[in-house]
């Protein structure tokens, strides 16, 4: 095999015409591979995208091919997927207001051109879930994007085929997490095409890397929320004297331990199963 890639928390081999995701335990924030790593991070994040692509398999192809075919060492973190030419567009759905998408609101009212009602604050619930596209930069920040953006870099079919399959993953993501009493204000998703042109969901699904997680009992708008993602690492980052350019900070073994029971609590209240490592 060859590693093809190596991203902040991902790592792709190529095996013949498959590829191998192998999910590190390395934590980033504002685009920062910070030195400590989460326990076990990489293995829940593979474990819960692979029980989210069985819930949603009837809405769109995923790019599993097996979950236990990879290498013994790599075995619980990685997945033999489809090669992908992936789509350069990051897919976001919110239905709560919060992070980037507030601080966008705040200036303009609007959040990837969508205009929202007056006097929305921090974790407000919107009226209907909303897609806010942005761009997959390759260095530096992503930027918040227009649906009539995405018609023009990849085409009005496909755009509106992978705006409604993204609502439609969110709808059905959080309609699922409430009934287990987590809120997911939004979520990140990334698409490709296979070599017969098929539309796939790549990457992850419903992570809390990829996704906002928070309790339901203790939501309360107009504050942060308590959260089950890695929000927490970057508010604790973000009480440093760092200017969040490399190297990062050393994560202290308390966070450490709180992070990875933050991950190992939405694994088993989505699924039901406990965690074992």
């Amino acid at each position: 095999m060859e590693l093809i890639h190596s991203g902040k928390v991902r790592d792709v081999y190529a095996d013949g015409d498959e590829l191998i995701l192998v999910a590190s335990d390395r934590v980033s924030v504002y685009d920062v591979v910070l030195p400590t790593e989460i326990p076990d991070k990489g293995k829940i994040l593979t474990q819960l995208s692979l029980w989210w692509f069985e819930q949603l398999a009837d809405v769109i192809p995923n790019h599993v091919v097996s979950a236990t075919d990879v290498p013994d060492e790599w075995a619980g973190r990685a997945i033999r997927c489809r090669r992908l030419t992936m789509l350069p567009v990051e897919w976001i759905a919110r239905g709560h207001l919060t992070g980037l998408g507030l601080k966008e609101y705040e200036k303009n009212g609007t959040v990837s051109g969508i205009a929202l009602p007056e006097g929305l604050v921090d974790a407000s619930r919107l009226p209907e879930p909303i897609f806010t596209p942005t761009t997959k930069a390759t260095e530096g920040h992503d930027e918040f994007i227009t649906y009539a953006d995405v018609v023009r870099e990849i085409g009005e079919d496909t755009a509106a085929r992978l705006k409604d399959v993204t609502l439609e993953i969110y709808r059905r993501g959080a309609a699922l997490a409430a009934e287990r009493g987590i809120i997911i204000a939004d979520t990140k998703l990334e698409f490709g095409r296979a070599a017969d042109g098929t539309l796939v969901l790549g990457d992850e699904v419903l992570t809390p890397d990829s996704s906002r997680f928070w309790p339901a009992d203790e939501w309360e708008p107009g504050r942060p929320q308590h959260s089950l993602d890695k929000q927490f690492v970057r508010d604790w980052s973000s009480t440093l004297d760092w200017d969040r350019t490399p190297p990062g900070p050393a994560i202290p073994q308390d966070v450490v331990d709180a992070t990875r029971a933050r991950y190992t609590e939405v694994y088993e209240r989505l699924t039901g199963t406990p965690w074992t490592s």
